[in-house]
C-alpha cells in the first residue's frame, strides 16, 4: 500500500450511515491517526458547519478538528472569494451555508445580489425560488453547493439541492456552477488550505458517481468501499476504475 499524507473520506455511506457509524471505517481512521497520517472529511452536505460535523463525528468515536472537514458550503464560500472577492449574496440554504459565506466576508442580502448561492434548504418556499430566479435572470452569478438531485432519508428519497438548482435553471435558462462532488472545487480547496500535493492524497468513498469521480477528475488516487451507494459488482460498468476497491476497510492496515 502506498503511503499517503492525506486520506480524504466521504461521510455518509463511508464513515457512517445516517446516525450509525460504520465500525470498520472508525477503526481504520483510528489506525491512520496512530500512524500519523492526515485524515480529512469531504462532504456535499451544506446544511451543517464543520463544527457541527466534528461534533457528530465525536459522538461516533472519531476525533476531527473543524479545519479537517471540507463541506460544500465552505468550498462555495472559498470559490466566490477566490474568483470574485467579497460579494453581496442571495442565499437559499441553512446555517452551514450562511456561516461559511459570512465567515469568508460575503454579505447575505435580499435585494440586488451579485451572486445567487443555492444549498439544501428544508424550509424552501416559492418566494425563495422566485427571488433567486429573478436575480439570476438579472445577471447574478449562479452557484450551487452540489448537484445531488435526491438524498436518502428514513422515509426514502427526498429532493436534494440539485432539484432546487435545476428548477432555477429551468426557469432562467442559466446553468449553475456546481461546487460539490463529483466536481473538484472541494478537493482543490482542501489541498490549497493544507498545502497538499495531489500525489499525497487519496479519496475514499462509497459512491462512484460522486466520491470516486471527483477523485479521478482531480487527479488523485481513489479507494472505493462497498458500504453504501455503489456496489463492488457494479464498478465494472465504469470505464475509469478506482485505484483500489474493497468490501470494507476492515484489516487493510495491520496492527
Amino acid at each position: 500500500m502506498k503511503e499517503y499524507r492525506a486520506w480524504c473520506f466521504d461521510l455518509d455511506g463511508t464513515v457512517y450511515r445516517g446516525a450509525e457509524p460504520i465500525p470498520e471505517t472508525v477503526s481504520f481512521i483510528r489506525k491512520l491517526r496512530e500512524k500519523g497520517a492526515g485524515v480529512f472529511f469531504v462532504t456535499n452536505n451544506s446544511a451543517l458547519t464543520p463544527e457541527n460535523q466534528a461534533e457528530k463525528l465525536a459522538r461516533m468515536g472519531i476525533a476531527a478538528a473543524p479545519e479537517e472537514i471540507m463541506t460544500s458550503s465552505v468550498a462555495t464560500a472559498d470559490h466566490l472569494l477566490k474568483n470574485h472577492g467579497p460579494l453581496p449574496v442571495y442565499m437559499i440554504g441553512e446555517e452551514g451555508l450562511r456561516t461559511a459565506l459570512m465567515s469568508a466576508g460575503h454579505r447575505i442580502v435580499q435585494e440586488s445580489p451579485e451572486a445567487v448561492v443555492v444549498g439544501i434548504d428544508r424550509g424552501i418556499t416559492y418566494d425563495k425560488l422566485a427571488n433567486a430566479s429573478l436575480a439570476v435572470s438579472a445577471g447574478a452569478a449562479f452557484v450551487a453547493t452540489n448537484s445531488d438531485k435526491a438524498y436518502p432519508t428514513e422515509r426514502g428519497l427526498v429532493p436534494g439541492n440539485g432539484a432546487f438548482a435545476g428548477l432555477i435553471e429551468l426557469a432562467t435558462g442559466v446553468a449553475p456552477f456546481y461546487i460539490g462532488k463529483p466536481a473538484v472545487p472541494m478537493l482543490q480547496a482542501l489541498a490549497d488550505r493544507h498545502g497538499l500535493k495531489k500525489e499525497e492524497m487519496i479519496m475514499v468513498g462509497d459512491n462512484y458517481e460522486t466520491d470516486i469521480t471527483a477523485g479521478i477528475r482531480f487527479g488523485i488516487d481513489t479507494l472505493h468501499v462497498d458500504t453504501g451507494v455503489t456496489r463492488t459488482g457494479d464498478l465494472a460498468k465504469y470505464e475509469e476504475q478506482p485505484t483500489y476497491a474493497l468490501g470494507s476497510l476492515d484489516g487493510w492496515i495491520e496492527n
